[in-house]
């Protein structure tokens, strides 16, 4: 008999313990989910650094998250589709930019409001996009002394 209460005590504290990281994974990791929110697209001449769930910030605060990236084989460019935050509305003519954290750090989607009246809608698309830029071609550039066309 005593057995079988070690046994449940201890099969309990194992539930209880992963039931713990379960709740400090969800903290830790801002868990929301995609269906939050409303939807925006962008096309980019390149997404490089970019996948489904990067950051999409606003002044350095994250306001959402990339849901989608497509290749359009029409325009050859990287279609994405973000989830953002439904208390965030931003004016219909607002910039979105590839960014870096740093030279070690990863890339992130910053929205740059415009000064527009009128706002972004559900599936609505950002015209104004600004690609990653590889820190690769920028050293070659740099080294080679800029036009590297000779």
């Amino acid at each position: 008999m005593s057995a079988v209460r070690t046994e449940a005590a201890v099969g309990a504290a194992v539930v209880a313990v992963a039931i713990g990281f379960l709740v400090y994974a969800i903290q830790f990791t801002d868990f929301r989910s995609d269906s939050a929110g409303y939807r925006l697209t962008a096309s980019f001449r390149s997404i490089e650094g970019v996948s489904v769930g990067t950051d999409v910030r606003l002044a350095g605060v994250k306001i959402g998250t990339v849901t989608d990236i497509d290749l359009n084989p029409q325009t050859f460019r990287a279609d994405a589709e973000f989830t953002l935050n439904p208390d965030v509305e931003l004016p219909d003519d607002s910039a979105v930019v590839i960014s870096s954290e740093g030279l070690l750090g990863g890339n992130f989607v910053e929205i740059l409001p415009g000064g527009s009246s009128f706002n972004l809608a559900e599936g609505d698309e950002i015209e104004d996009t600004q690609g990653s830029v590889s820190l690769i071609s920028l050293l070659l550039k740099f080294v080679t002394g800029g036009d590297s066309s000779e």
